[in-house]
């Protein structure tokens, strides 16, 4: 006959194989919703790139590359008297850049001259050259006709707009200020509004890399628009997948913002205090990018990815296709939406931003070419 203490023991070591087996029940089961969760996240992300879409080309007569881009003119903004101003060089985390260790600019061409060519503007001593990463810009012209033209900078990853007065007759920019601002943590694009005014995009909500990704992978929706002034500072709208490229109309009435996870266009409604509101959105089928206006029509020209997959994840032999939208009366019911430019990358890789002057046409794209074409 065995012990007593023997028969109470027993019941005890025929009870942790039941635990342990619902223990590992339990982790199989939490690590069963965590793969769902991920390959959900994974789909969303998928679908939000666009990443199995591929581009039927449309191709435009008369079009040649513009010598002297090399490596991404991002953003592209005309002066009402010809004179174009291209961001080059862009370098960001995570995206591919043909010239790495060459820092970026400002370039200008002149659209009235019957064979443009772009520049490079000299930019005033004291301005940190060596480490100048050109986003979003954007250009004012106060009442006494000075032009300023705002820059969105990345030096050393950092987020910055930078304030500069063109010269024209030393084709070169004086720089004038640095805004630095915690409500600018992640500034994308920029509209000014004034000689120290602007709207910018954060397109997210973090400044720290691995957060901008578990933001966008999480699909948060924390992106927003900030009014700048040299005495006030606010979000004035929020709520955006990844908000992007902005610009004014030309009646300074709305404000237009692409959202370019979401693939739409925002328009929202400017206040005399500056707040915005919403009007309507404009759902596309493409990844909008930057927003140029015709200043004579008000139509929309828009530098789209088709794939954002390619995009981020560069490959040469398949590489980032590009594609340009003309949108015409946004306001009303039924916008006109046309194709204008599509092209596979065999020409031009990831266009980022479409700008018209007077019968002609700039594409620049995120870090490949530029192209010039007459409409």
């Amino acid at each position: 006959m065995a012990p007593p203490t023997e028969l109470l023991a027993r019941p005890e070591r025929s009870s942790a194989p039941g635990s342990r087996a619902m223990g590992r029940l339990v982790a199989v089961g939490l690590l069963g919703i965590a793969l769902a969760l991920l390959g959900e996240r994974l789909l969303a992300l998928r679908n939000r790139l666009k990443a199995s879409r591929e581009v039927e080309s449309v191709d435009l007569p008369h079009c040649h590359l513009i010598k002297g881009i090399e490596a991404g003119s991002e953003d592209i903004d005309i002066l009402p008297n010809g004179l174009a101003f291209f961001s080059v060089g862009l370098k960001f985390p995570g995206l591919h850049s043909f010239a790495p260790d060459k820092p970026g600019g400002i370039l200008m061409m002149d659209l009235k001259e019957e064979k443009p060519r772009a520049r490079e503007l000299r930019i005033s001593r004291g301005f940190d050259l060596a480490s100048f990463n050109p986003h979003g810009i954007s250009t004012f012209i106060d009442n006494d006709d000075t032009v300023y033209l705002f820059v969105v900078n990345h030096p050393e990853f950092k987020n910055t707009v930078e304030i500069f007065k063109f010269e024209e007759a030393e084709n070169s920019l004086l720089h004038l200020k640095t805004v630095k601002h915690e409500l600018l943590p992640s500034v994308n694009d920029i509209t000014a509004v004034g000689p120290a005014h602007f709207y910018a995009t954060n397109d997210h909500y973090f400044s720290d890399p691995f957060l901008k990704y578990l933001e966008t992978y999480l699909n948060l929706h924390w992106a927003n628009v900030v009014y700048y002034s040299p005495n006030e500072v606010k979000v004035v709208a929020e709520g955006f997948d990844s908000a992007n490229g902005i610009n004014i109309s030309p009646d300074d009435k709305y404000i237009y913002v692409a959202d370019i996870l979401a693939h739409e266009i925002h328009v929202l409604e400017k206040h005399t205090n500056m707040n915005l509101t919403q009007l309507k959105v404009l759902e596309l089928d493409t990844l909008v990018d930057n927003l140029s206006i015709d200043p004579s029509s008000g139509d929309i020209w828009v530098g789209c990815h088709p794939n954002g997959q390619k995009l981020f994840v560069y490959d040469p032999n398949n590489p980032p296709s590009s594609e340009v939208l003309r949108i015409q009366n946004i306001l009303s019911e039924k916008p006109t939406v046309t194709t204008v430019y599509a092209n596979n990358g065999s020409v031009l890789q990831g266009s980022s931003v479409a700008s018209v002057y007077d019968g002609k046409l700039l594409i620049g794209t995120l870090y490949h070419r530029a192209l010039y074409c007459e409409l």
